[in-house]
This record gives C-alpha cells, structure tokens and sequence, in this order.
C-alpha cells in the first residue's frame, strides 16, 4: 500500500468517525434520560470491547501474528491500552456527564458537539508546549474567533444564562486533546485495534467502578436505552474510535483533529432531524465562528502539508 493511499484512506477513516461521532451525540442525549452517565460510559465500553474482541478473533483466524508474541511488544500494547483508556475515561466522563446536566431547551446534542470540537484548536497549542515549538500566529488568531463563537453559543443570555454542561464539556474537550496526543504517542508502535480493544476494556473498567460508587440505575432503565447503549457501543466506541486509531496513524495529529471535528457538525444535523432540536440565530453564529476557528487554526499544517 503506497504513501498516497494510506493518507487518503486514512482520512476517508476520520471522516467516516465523524460522521459516526457526530450522531452519537444524540444516542448519549436519550440515553442520559434513562440512566446516569458513568453506567452508560461502563456499558458502551464494555459493548465496544466485546464487539472488538469478537472482530480480534475472526481476524485471527487468517492473520496468525496479529498479536504479538514477544513480550516487550505485549507490554508495549497493553500500557498504550491503558494510557488510552484512561484518557478516554477522562474525556467520556465529563462529556456524558455534561450532557445529562442540560434542560431541554438546551439543544444538547448540537452544543456539546460544538463545545467539544474546541480539542481541535487545543491540539497545535498543547504539542506546541509539549514540544517547545513557537504557535503560528494564525493559530492564535483561530484561538480568539474561538473564543468568540463559544461566547455567542455559550452566553446566549449573558452570565446568567450560561449552562453547567457548557463548562463541564470544555474541560471533555481538553481531555480530548490530551486523548489525540496519547494515542498519536502510541499507535505508530501498535496495532490500532488491538489498542483500541485494551482502551474500551480500561474505560468500562474504571468507568463501573465510579458507577458502582455514586451511580443507582435499574435493569429496566438500562433495557429503555438499550438502543442508544447498542450504538454508542458498537458505532460510536467499537467502529469509530477503532477508525480514529487507524485513521492516525496515517495522519497528522492536527490534520486528524480537523476532519474529526467535523463530528461537530453532523452532531447538530443528528440533533435537529431525530431529536427536534432547535438553536436560537445567536447560537447557529456561534457555531459557525468555532467552525471556522476550527479551520482557521489547522490551515498552518494544511499549508505546510501541500508544500510537502
């Protein structure tokens, strides 16, 4: 498989998570009407990791070296696993969490999507302090439109009006960030979906512990989301963060960032055509500007990728 190819297929994969990603946001919104937000996460992980496992077997069957067999390959695996999987504990878990705390006039689904696709413009300048490198101008710039669009979406009705969950998805969207730079750390090494099967297995894991501690949920609420759970698990957790692993590692980290961010707009197309959800013209502004941040800020890589 030539260079060209694997960019391209790489990218049709993000993509493809987006699309994906972005319709998950409306599964989490109907799920979090039946059961509380870390036993959702703990279900759609350990749905995710099983539809893995199951995929892992069948593959297999015909490639005998998929995992591998000498030990520091393994340890290799497993600690990238983890590191994974807690840094999408961390993401999840504020971003399920924040989603539950909007009233429904809130527009959920659309304003979480929006709200989260901020990693995008958070990725450039965290591996830019990481990596001591000095952040385009136009990055800033991408920075500020950000934060004015976020003002617009977010502060609709001034201070007053702002929304718990709106706060709450901004720290998701710097804990995706830190997730995109963990797995881009270690999936040129690994096999994304044997790293992507060890990350769902950590989050359900650390995910049933908190629901086990502060969370109460009944057999009959988790069979009223069983639909949202069977998506968010099979889709959204076994498809696309498995497309995102493979996608990146044939991408750049902010190249990546930006066709993933795309999920925040399918979010609101989801939100619109299954739940009816509606923003006011202030809000739609503001989703527009963070769009275009979005675009703004990753434009330094797209142009230094066309020189290449």
């Amino acid at each position: 498989m030539n260079s060209f190819f694997k960019k391209y297929l790489g990218s049709f994969a993000l993509l493809l998570a987006a699309v994906i990603w972005g319709f998950a946001f409306v599964a989490q919104t109907s799920g979090a009407k039946s059961i509380p937000a870390f036993t959702l996460n703990a279900l759609r992980s350990f749905v995710g990791f099983a539809f893995l496992a199951l995929l892992i077997a069948i593959m297999s069957i015909k490639k005998k070296d998929l995992i591998p067999s000498d030990k520091a390959s393994v340890k290799s695996l497993i600690i990238g696993g983890i590191c994974c999987g807690v840094a999408l504990f961390i993401a999840t878990g504020f971003q399920q969490y924040a989603i539950g705390t909007y009233p429904p006039e809130a527009a959920a689904s659309g304003r979480s999507g929006f709200i989260t696709a901020l990693y995008v413009v958070l990725v450039p300048c965290v591996s830019a302090l990481i990596l001591k490198k000095k952040i385009h101008p136009i990055v800033w710039l991408g920075i500020g439109i950000a934060v004015v669009g976020m003002y617009l979406l977010s502060f609709s009705k001034g201070i007053s009006g702002i929304y718990l969950g709106d706060l709450i998805t901004f720290l998701c969207a710097v804990s995706f960030c830190g997730h995109i730079l963990v797995i881009d750390h270690f999936v040129a090494k690994n096999n994304g979906i044997l790293l992507s099967c060890i990350q769902f297995f950590t989050v359900g894991v650390l995910s049933l512990v908190v629901a086990l501690i502060f969370e109460k949920t009944t057999l009959s609420a988790i069979l009223e989301a069983l639909i949202p759970v069977l998506y968010l698990g099979i889709m959204s957790s076994g498809v696309a963060y498995t497309l995102q692993v493979v996608g990146q590692k044939y991408t750049a980290p902010t190249t990546a960032s930006i066709l993933m961010s795309l999920e925040s707009v399918f979010a609101v197309i989801g939100g619109a055509l299954v739940l009816g959800e509606r923003l006011s013209f202030r809000e739609l502004i503001g989703c527009l500007l963070m769009f275009a941040a979005i675009i703004v800020a990753q434009s330094p890589d797209f142009a230094k990728a066309k020189k290449e």
